[in-house]
């Protein structure tokens, strides 16, 4: 039984190592970090992703460990990758934590322009975040698949009557432990409080914090939808730290 098991474990082992992209994954943490933390590859690529640009800088501020952040990672349902995953990160992008992006992402951080993501952050498969000025992210934030954080609305837009011109982008705050469902689209200007969630398909594009913790937000636009309903993280942390920390994967 003993044999079995530990052939069991090298096996599920193997299978798991099988899903990294070895070549993008070495070049990407070699080009970006210090010899002494590239070799603990603490980022990771799964599956097919094209690097437009490299040319900004990553800083992790927490322990490295292996894997600790993953773009593409496989721990939803689905389990196939379309291949259209991209990255350009022309600007600072930070991490405070472990984040995962799952499958066929697209991440944009601009020139001059800083993304900040917390600790145990997930975007589910198909998310999109495009960062040409500023985003900051808490901890524990989770969004659903194929849903959009983005601070720019990318054209000049000015009042015809006053000649008032728009900013064409500003900052996104999202506070933490806030989830988000699937098709959410998070705008500039979005400020969003801790222990909110908020419901599919919805617009949020405005300041929501007067609204209170463990309040759900929705529709086009969002609006407080309902008071004293949230997420019971504490139950789910566990599971959390299970499925998407890398070294505890591998110990499964």
């Amino acid at each position: 039984m003993g044999i079995y098991k530990s052939l069991k474990k090298i096996h599920h082992k193997l299978l798991f190592f099988s899903t990294v992209n070895w070549i993008k994954t070495l070049y990407f943490n070699f080009k970006m970090f210090p010899f002494n933390e590239a070799r603990k590859l603490p980022v990771f690529f799964y599956g097919k992703v094209k690097f437009q640009s490299l040319r900004g800088k990553i800083q992790i501020n927490a322990p490295l460990e292996l894997g600790m952040i993953g773009f593409g990672q496989r721990y939803e349902m689905n389990t196939v990758h379309q291949g259209i995953a991209e990255l350009n990160l022309s600007g600072t992008l930070i991490f405070n934590g472990y984040a995962q992006f799952g499958k066929d992402y697209f991440l944009y951080v601009g020139d001059k322009a800083c993304c900040e993501f917390g600790n145990m952050n997930s975007l589910a498969t198909n998310s999109k975040t495009i960062c040409t000025n500023s985003i900051t992210i808490g901890n524990y934030v989770q969004t659903g698949a194929e849903s959009q954080i983005i601070d720019t609305n990318f054209h000049p837009l000015e009042n015809k009557i006053t000649g008032e011109k728009y900013p064409v982008s500003a900052p996104i705050k999202i506070g933490s432990y806030v989830y988000t469902g699937n098709r959410v689209s998070i705008m500039q200007k979005t400020v969003i409080p801790d222990y909110c969630a908020i419901a599919s398909n919805s617009l949020c594009n405005k300041d929501y914090s007067e609204i209170e913790p463990h309040s759900i937000i929705g529709g086009l636009p969002a609006e407080l939808k309902k008071r004293n309903v949230g997420r019971d993280w504490e139950s789910e942390k566990a599971n959390l730290e299970k499925w998407l920390v890398v070294t505890n994967i591998l110990k499964n």
